[in-house]
């Protein structure tokens, strides 16, 4: 049903992607079985901080806290996505598209902020190992998580409410496989120059103001680590972050791509593929990175299957 000269919207459709309905089978089994694989490993994550003791630390509880919000984020999708590729009817609710874009702006940009929480968690470890239990204390971690929350919440609020109070009169036709805002605003008959202009700005605004706090954060740890004398103690030093350095890679660069690039007709299939993997893969790939990189996730594991055998 598409929407003209007016005409309330009621449902979007999601065109999803080009050619999908000829290979739909193969697209539904890919992301089921990715989501498959967040789930078991998001949520084991969270219950092996949960149960074993020796996780019980400032740094496990961020990465716990980052376990869930991919597991929202990544939810707030993939289902639909499986839904539309099995369906001829592609819609999604005019009320149903507010929430996912809502959820997922929320999660997407609280993720960001706890990566700058683990950031600056690392440098306090490494740079004032002595300080290190007064400073990341159980309040300044809920502090910090809260603040991250707060984030996302505001930034989903203010981009998602003005977002669908415009006018969609051009189509009903969303050219993406889940509700974001720029293929939404694409659709508005209305003036769009001060929601781009306020899109931009919110998402400027947080990468820049996340990723500036793991930049210096790590040029400190950098420099705490030359200092130290011994390969080993260097070594260990660094593993503590490679992990953490992983995510943030993989997360920041995607991001900067999806939001920050200059859009092009050209350029949307890009933009879907690399939505893929930011909204769909990396919820995945977090806790792959954290449990095979991370010796203290791995010797948790290994005591958790001593104790059930």
């Amino acid at each position: 049903m598409e929407q003209n000269n007016g005409t309330e919207v009621k449902e979007f459709i999601l065109l999803g992607f080009a050619g999908q309905h000829k290979s739909w089978l193969v697209l539904f089994i890919v992301f089921l079985g990715i989501y498959v694989v967040t789930l078991v490993g998001n949520i084991g994550m969270i219950l092996l901080i949960k149960i074993e003791a020796s996780l019980h630390t400032p740094m496990y509880f961020f990465l716990q806290n980052l376990a869930f919000v991919d597991l929202c984020y990544a939810t707030a999708i993939t289902p639909k996505v499986l839904q539309n590729l099995m369906s001829t009817e592609k819609s999604i609710s005019f009320i149903g598209c507010m929430v996912q874009l809502f959820v997922y702006g929320t999660f997407v940009t609280s993720d960001g902020y706890i990566l700058a929480a683990m950031a600056v968690d690392r440098y306090v470890a490494i740079c004032n190992p002595l300080r290190y239990p007064t400073v990341m204390s159980q309040r300044v971690c809920i502090q910090l998580l809260i603040g991250s929350c707060f984030m996302g919440f505001l930034n989903a609020c203010v981009n998602g409410s003005l977002t669908f109070q415009l006018n969609f009169c051009k189509s009903n036709k969303i050219n993406h496989f889940f509700c974001d805002a720029p293929p939404i605003l694409a659709l508005s008959c209305s003036s769009i120059y001060f929601n781009i202009m306020l899109l931009a700005a919110f998402v400027g605004f947080n990468l820049m103001f996340t990723v500036s706090i793991i930049i210096f954060s790590y040029i400190f740890i950098l420099a705490a680590i030359l200092k130290i004398s011994s390969a080993a103690g260097r070594k260990k030093a660094f593993s503590t972050c490679g992990s953490h350095l992983t995510a943030v890679t993989i997360f920041h660069g995607t991001l900067s791509y999806m939001y920050l690039h200059h859009r092009t007709l050209e350029s949307q299939e890009q933009e879907k593929l690399a939505s893929v993997f930011y909204g769909i893969v990396i919820p995945m790939l977090n806790p792959l990175i954290y449990s095979l990189r991370n010796q203290d996730v791995r010797e948790a594991l290994k005591e958790i299957g001593k104790k059930m055998l």
